[in-house]
């Protein structure tokens, strides 16, 4: 404790996203950026995590139109916030920035957000990268989120449970279909994971979902591999007309 407090003397901690002093050293957004930062804190789909219409939270068992028409391989998702702004920010040095210290503070955040779908049996688990795409950018983000989710929520983690066969092209600019074409096939469950799954509730961390094409390659492959059920969790959903 008395060597934290003399560090932050020497290195006052700061903000996620710029350079203002904070008060906390474990990842936390100034007054400013957490004005800027688009949480989604009002109704939301309960499948996807889409911001809804509306002041009031009915049920919590809202649907956004597009989850009332597509089929989804989850049971129910939720997301901290819309990709925009500091959220945008955070994504994209996440994955091409080295911005790995931001895994622990969004990783608290999912927990929160996600604390209605963690039972005490409930595996966390992350999108897989290819192994090229990962020997090049050296980290998983989702893989450094889920494995924060897991240890603020006290649940199990398996940092491998699914494997992507293929090296697949961005999905940036591809339709709802294309991105389906793409993933579909491309995620297995570890065969050595089974067992550790079987018969379990499985929650999918990820860092941005658009049309939610990969969410439901790994949601589809862990039901097959036997999980009991899969939830998702995203750092940042797409707003529909972006």
């Amino acid at each position: 404790m008395m060597m934290q407090k003399a560090l932050d003397v020497l290195y006052p901690p700061q903000c996620l996203t710029c350079n203002a002093t904070v008060e906390t050293a474990d990842g936390g957004l100034c007054a400013d950026c957490w004005g800027k930062t688009p949480f989604i804190t009002g109704p939301a789909c309960d499948c996807c995590g889409a911001s809804l219409p509306g002041q009031e939270i009915d049920d919590g068992r809202l649907k956004c139109d597009e989850c009332l028409t597509v089929s989804r391989a989850w049971s129910r998702g939720r997301s901290v916030g819309l990709y925009g702004a500091n959220i945008r920010q955070m994504v994209l040095s996440l994955k091409h920035g080295d911005g790995a210290e931001l895994a622990k503070p969004a990783g608290r955040w999912m927990a929160q957000t996600a604390k209605d779908l963690i039972s005490p049996q409930t595996l966390v688990a992350p999108v897989p990268l290819h192994w090229s795409r990962l020997l090049k950018r050296r980290y998983n983000q989702s893989a450094l989120m889920a494995s924060a989710l897991a240890q603020q929520a006290g649940i199990a983690y398996c940092q491998d449970l699914m494997i992507r066969r293929h090296k697949t092209p961005t999905l940036d600019g591809k339709s709802a279909q294309e991105r389906n074409d793409i993933m579909s096939g491309n995620i297995f469950v570890h065969p050595r994971r089974k067992i550790r799954m079987a018969g379990r509730p499985v929650l999918i961390v990820d860092d941005v979902m658009t049309s939610g094409a990969t969410l439901q390659a790994c949601a589809g492959a862990c039901l097959i591999a036997g999980a009991s059920r899969v939830d998702v969790v995203v750092l940042a959903r797409v707003a529909k007309d972006a």
